[in-house]
């Protein structure tokens, strides 16, 4: 299973970065992509090399799509090929995880009426759907995590999505969970 990371300037470190450490730990193959380049600054002056540009790939070579939050949805937003790539990834039914800031990408679009998800709380709209107060809500093809606090339970509800319970509960062991 091909995972796709898409990040740009001011993207919440640990949402991030403790989500890839955790995929990758339990194995799974994750591309870590920035919007515009082939890296980016996270909210906290982290920087961040080797990336790869988004431009470059074929997101649909993909299975899942994660989202981090912090301020960069706003850019994410505002760029037409992202939110074609968000849109074309939930219409093929792939699973999208989205944490903090970023299901409000999904709920903007349209993607979260009739569904449960969480968000961070402040940054709740009348999305359609039916906010659920905890860390980590998956409903169908969608996974959503409340804040940069829910970063292990959303890497936990990811390593479950794609590899299952056993392997879930070999990675919880491994990190003392």
């Amino acid at each position: 299973m091909k995972l796709l990371m898409v990040v740009t300037d001011g993207f919440e470190e640990v949402e991030a970065l403790a989500t890839l450490a955790l995929l990758r730990r339990a194995g799974l193959e994750v591309t870590l992509s920035s919007l515009y380049a082939d890296h980016a600054s996270g909210r906290y002056g982290i920087h961040v090399d080797g990336m790869v540009p988004l431009s470059t790939l074929d997101p649909q070579s993909f299975d899942l799509l994660i989202l981090p939050g912090g301020p960069e949805y706003i850019a994410e937003e505002k760029d037409p090929a992202f939110l074609s790539m968000v849109q074309a990834f939930f219409r093929s039914g792939k699973t999208i995880a989205a944490i903090c800031a970023a299901p409000t990408i999904l709920g903007h679009l349209g993607l979260l009426r009739g569904r449960n998800y969480t968000c961070f709380t402040s940054m709740d709209e009348d999305f359609g759907g039916h906010y659920v107060d905890r860390y980590v809500v998956v409903d169908g093809n969608l996974i959503t995590g409340r804040s940069c606090a829910a970063s292990i339970d959303f890497a936990l509800a990811i390593v479950e999505r794609c590899l299952g319970r056993e392997s879930l509960e070999a990675l919880k062991r491994s990190i003392y969970y």
